[in-house]
């Protein structure tokens, strides 16, 4: 896991340039539709240098005229600009590949006998750019992640930085966590944001899944949690989206951006999120602990109880410190299996 140094705020402006667009065609699907994609722009030429009168190509028999000479030729651009936009993984490919579908397809039903041929590629491209509109467009999930995002992060904090007076209250062993953390003297915490990859699997009979994940917490009188995960389902790209707001929890999963897996939300699910957000400000974001709805029960010298509130959902865990006041496990059993 990646963390962003969680003593400034986050812009939510500059989202998009801190991580690689996770909800796209898998590289080796990519490429091999990107290559495809060029090589049938650059057959467009063919129709465009006949009609234009660039050359005679004895390969399309159908004749030509001037003007859908140029229409083959804007849609060889835009067919060929799709693909090296679609190699580099520029987020906003599909809606130029809107376009190089639609040239593409009408200059081929002009020259229907000769290139045919080419539908089969334009309808790969249909269903890569149905793709791409569904992972990236204005309904995906990684567009409402963004505006989450923007809309819970605050744009203000106290500038105090964390003092050993705030620490007073807090059982021994977690004002030596805070100080182990280098929590004391820095600005307190606004927001984190963290970048997560790993494997994960449903079951300890189910395959492992590889995903990568990009988080978002705030902190403050209505914390709030948004967490976009991408994963691999039998070769199949798995886009996740859990969103905890006004002490409410979603999560919904879709196949290919496109096909709803899990629609998930309701009490218990509120509450395992509470758990988790608890979880998170402990271990990502220990300086927030300090202002954090907590009310700590020392053990001993290496335990400690929290119970935490976040509106009508309080829960409860007790953490674990080694000899060197590092935290070593946060157990809780306020989660629900399900």
């Amino acid at each position: 896991m990646r963390e962003q140094p969680v003593n400034q705020l986050i812009d939510a402006n500059r989202l998009d340039e801190r991580r690689p667009e996770p909800a796209r065609l898998r590289p080796l699907v990519r490429w091999a539709v990107a290559v495809i994609v060029v090589v049938h722009g650059l057959i467009h030429l063919f129709g465009a240098s006949k009609g234009l009168g660039w050359a005679d190509v004895s390969q399309l028999k159908e004749p030509i005229s001037t003007t859908v000479g140029a229409v083959w030729l804007a849609a060889a651009v835009l067919t060929v600009g799709t693909g090296v936009m679609l190699a580099a993984s520029i987020r906003w490919w599909w809606i130029v590949g809107t376009f190089a579908v639609v040239a593409s397809q009408a200059v081929i039903a002009t020259s229907w006998d000769d290139a045919k041929a080419g539908t089969i590629v334009n309808v790969i491209l249909l269903a890569a750019v149905v793709y791409g509109a569904a992972a990236n467009g204005p309904t995906s999930f990684i567009t409402e992640y963004r505006r989450r995002v923007a809309t819970a992060l605050p744009h203000e904090v106290d500038a105090a930085p964390v003092a050993e007076r705030d620490l007073e209250a807090l059982p021994t062993p977690v004002a030596a966590y805070l100080r182990r953390s280098g929590a004391v003297g820095q600005p307190r915490i606004a927001n984190f944001r963290a970048e997560i990859s790993g494997r994960i699997r449903g079951g300890p009979a189910k395959p492992w899944m590889a995903f990568t994940g990009e988080q978002v917490n705030t902190f403050g009188a209505n914390p709030s949690r948004s967490f976009h995960m991408d994963a691999t389902m039998v070769g199949l790209p798995v886009d996740v989206l859990h969103i905890f707001a006004d002490a409410t929890a979603t999560m919904r999963v879709k196949v290919c951006s496109l096909f709803p897996m899990v629609n998930r939300s309701g009490p218990e699910m509120d509450r395992a999120e509470t758990v988790t957000v608890f979880n998170d400000l402990c271990v990502l974001a220990p300086a927030a602990i300090v202002d954090a709805p907590i009310s700590w029960h020392p053990i001993d010298d290496h335990h400690a109880r929290g119970t935490f509130t976040n509106g009508a959902h309080i829960v409860t865990a007790e953490l674990t410190f080694n000899d060197q006041n590092e935290l070593v496990d946060f157990w809780s059993d306020d989660r629900m299996a399900t």
